[in-house]
């Protein structure tokens, strides 16, 4: 199978590609059209709560409620277990569609007009996809064609393989920068907690 059909094979990246279609068509017929500045600043947002779902949700302690425990499992936790998973690695459309949803509402509820509200939600669901590829290609044997690429891949399995409570972004390290999760490799200690996040 291809990179790409691999890619759209697994989790919830089919139906968000049909989800950011039906959106962009959707945008030319409601009132007060496409925007680009929404468009943009849906994916900034995204960009930003990639990094405190990542850090305060994901990684959050183990709940002792056993419904809770089993959503930190499969959303994250079982990830660190074993980061090649494709079945682990992208979010669930049980996951990704109830947030987007939640976007949508918060989106209608500041900018009070359909085109501007699905421009921004049409934002955020390209961020995610693109959130979702470049996580991908960080976790299989793939060397990235750009700089960017190969500097993100590089980045990100810091995290998994050097220290968990460090390097958080994903996309991109802005915001570990503003949450003080950023260190360069050799500052940084090596912990022993990159597979189980929570040891027992």
């Amino acid at each position: 199978m291809t990179l790409f059909g691999t890619f759209l094979r697994h989790g919830s990246n089919a139906a968000l590609l049909i989800v950011g279609g039906v959106l962009a068509a959707t945008i030319a017929w409601v009132p007060g059209g496409f925007s680009v500045l929404g468009l943009i600043a849906g994916m900034l947002v995204f960009f930003i709560t990639e990094y405190t779902t990542h850090r305060f949700l994901l990684h959050a302690s183990p709940q002792s409620a056993p419904f809770v425990l089993r959503l930190q499992h499969r959303l994250h936790y079982d990830h660190h277990v074993t980061p090649d998973r494709l079945d682990l690695l992208f979010l669930p459309l049980w996951f990704a569609i109830p947030a987007l949803i939640l976007y949508g509402g918060i989106y209608f509820a500041i900018a009070r007009t359909a085109g501007l509200t699905l421009s921004l939600l049409l934002g955020s669901v390209i961020a995610l996809l693109y959130y979702e590829w470049v996580h991908y290609i960080a976790h299989i044997p793939l060397a990235p064609v750009t700089p960017i690429g190969r500097y993100m891949k590089k980045y990100h399995l810091l995290h998994h393989f050097k220290n968990e409570r460090l390097w958080f972004g994903v996309t991109n390290p802005s915001m570990d920068f503003v949450g003080r999760t950023y260190r360069k490799r050799d500052e940084a200690d090596k912990s022993s907690t990159t597979r189980h996040l929570f040891e027992k």
